[in-house]
């Protein structure tokens, strides 16, 4: 059935709303100058701890995972086994292969802002049936996907090396510290090129210095410490649990924590908008990439990653309406959560930035233009 005016009209009031706080955000720091970078920092803490894991815990709740579409989900997994086959013959067999840039290239394709700007929007366009599918992946994303990705970070800085003193070799990974990182072709040789001088800064000799190599349970206990800190890792583990133990005995929740929970939540959305604008306002330069990079991730972020979720939905045999959901939510924005993990291990964060600043502005029109050319085609 062919989309008209009004379908696409009903998409844009649906998400209007969450530019209306993103650039109240922006516009409060780069306009008005109503809140200092501390000021900023603070309510930015307030969406992280609250607002937006309230958010999170209360459509996890209310999910049932033993109605869940694993079909949706498979392609969903052999999307990402495509993007990421490629990305390890590239950086194994070019020259310009760079593991550093596969695992940033990874992120760019793969990780979405799926919740904020997804649920209003599929909503919209297809309906609760939709919602309930955009819900379900950025649940198996904050179980999977963003555990995955962090646990390849810090495999990465094992990789590296950690250079210690002799004698400190230590198991216990977070309490080595950790040379900086800087990108490089290969991303090898970098704990050599720290140590290039006769010294380092404790006085002990090159040939002196050991490479501490965690264990894997010691690198475990790192990532869920990691995890436990980010609020939003658990509110959906915990929120997921909740629903297999609801579903399973039929259990409702007291509705007085319903509600404790619901006054949160509401704030989420709108609360998660503004605080990406005041990011967007505090940035020296909205393109802090540069353009060819900035490119770069829009092709992942809009053509790549939709594409491989095409091969994988086609693969386990979704169709209709099923399908132009998947590819449509693997085009969403680009994953805060990605950017905050590039920021602290070093890797890219400049590309990362660039990706959710303008993934989220230009979103709009790439997706309408998705939902447009896909009822042309039906």
């Amino acid at each position: 059935m062919m989309i008209g005016v009004g379908e696409i009209y009903k998409v844009v009031v649906a998400v209007a709303p969450l530019y209306t706080a993103l650039g109240l955000g922006y516009g409060s720091v780069r306009w008005w100058h109503i809140f200092t970078p501390e000021q900023c920092e603070a309510i930015n803490l307030l969406v992280s701890y609250l607002t937006l894991p309230f958010f999170t815990f209360e459509f996890t709740i209310h999910a049932d995972p033993f109605s869940m579409n694993y079909q949706f989900i498979l392609a969903d997994v052999i999307s990402k086994l495509v993007i990421v086959s490629i990305l390890f013959a590239w950086a194994k067999c070019s020259s310009k292969g760079s593991y550093g840039w596969s695992i940033t290239t990874f992120s760019l394709s793969t990780l979405t802002n799926s919740l904020v700007v997804g649920v209003p929007m599929l909503n919209a366009m297809y309906g609760p049936s939709a919602q309930d599918l955009v819900v379900q992946s950025s649940i198996f994303q904050a179980i999977v996907w963003l555990v995955l990705l962090l646990f390849v970070l810090e495999f990465r800085k094992v990789k590296i090396g950690i250079p210690t003193k002799p004698g400190v070799v230590s198991n216990q990974y977070s309490h080595v510290v950790s040379i900086d990182i800087s990108p490089s072709s290969k991303d090898t040789a970098a704990a050599a090129t720290t140590n290039s001088n006769d010294q380092n800064t404790n006085g002990v000799a090159d040939h002196e210095v050991l490479i501490a190599k965690p264990s894997f349970c010691s690198l475990m206990r790192i990532i869920w410490f990691k995890l436990a800190l980010n609020p939003n890792s658990y509110a959906s583990i915990v929120g997921i649990t909740w629903a297999f133990i609801s579903n399973r005995w039929h259990f409702e929740m007291p509705s007085i924590m319903e509600g404790s929970i619901l006054v949160m939540s509401k704030a989420g959305t709108g609360m998660a908008m503004f605080s990406m604008g005041l990011f967007m306002a505090l940035q020296e330069k909205l393109v802090a990439s540069g353009p060819s990079l900035m490119a770069f991730g829009m092709v992942m972020k809009f053509i790549a990653g939709p594409a491989a979720m095409a091969i994988g939905a086609i693969a386990v045999g979704l169709r209709g309406d099923v399908l132009r959901i998947a590819i449509i939510q693997a085009a969403l924005p680009q994953s805060i959560t990605s950017f905050i993990f590039a920021r602290d291990y070093g890797l890219h964060a400049d590309v990362l930035s660039t990706a959710v600043i303008f993934g989220m502005l230009v979103s709009l029109p790439v997706l309408v233009a998705y939902y447009f050319l896909f009822g042309l085609m039906s």
